[in-house]
């Protein structure tokens, strides 16, 4: 019971966090925020080679390329503000507890035409390591069109 106790603390701890920042990881009484557009404070935090196992997150946007991150990055649980179905179907394949405010069938890109294209970079890759890259690859690609 206290394990429940514990996890319900850091995913609390996480979402209050979040006011002020783009994602938020606790674990009892550490904890780390990181802000940022996107995908974008997920892959510093891999960038910097941080371990974030056992612990909780909450970040605003969660679909499958953020999933992936989390998995990643060691998460245990997950709390999205908004999360896509297929983020939420890649964490519970993974293991990873998840939980949101809104659910939705895509995430959007900023400009609300069409699907976030790093979704579209994940969407028939299923590795974790994987999914890094093809981010990575998108993100690129999108450096050099502007």
């Amino acid at each position: 019971m206290s394990d429940m106790k514990t996890y319900f603390s850091d995913v609390q701890r996480a979402i209050e966090l979040l006011e002020n920042h783009s994602v938020a990881f606790c674990k009892g009484d550490a904890f780390a925020v990181y802000d940022g557009k996107g995908v974008s404070p997920l892959l510093r935090a891999i960038d910097d080679n941080v371990n974030f196992s056992g612990y909780s997150a909450c970040d605003r946007i969660v679909g499958k390329a953020a999933a992936s991150l989390f998995v990643l990055l060691g998460a245990v649980s997950v709390h999205g503000k908004v999360m896509s179905r297929h983020g939420l179907e890649y964490l519970q394949k993974h293991g990873i507890k998840a939980s949101y405010d809104v659910l939705c069938d895509d995430i959007i890109n900023r400009d609300g035409t069409d699907i976030c294209p790093m979704e579209k970079a994940v969407k028939s890759v299923e590795e974790p390591s994987e999914c890094l890259i093809a981010i990575r690859q998108r993100l690129s690609e999108l450096r050099k069109e502007k």
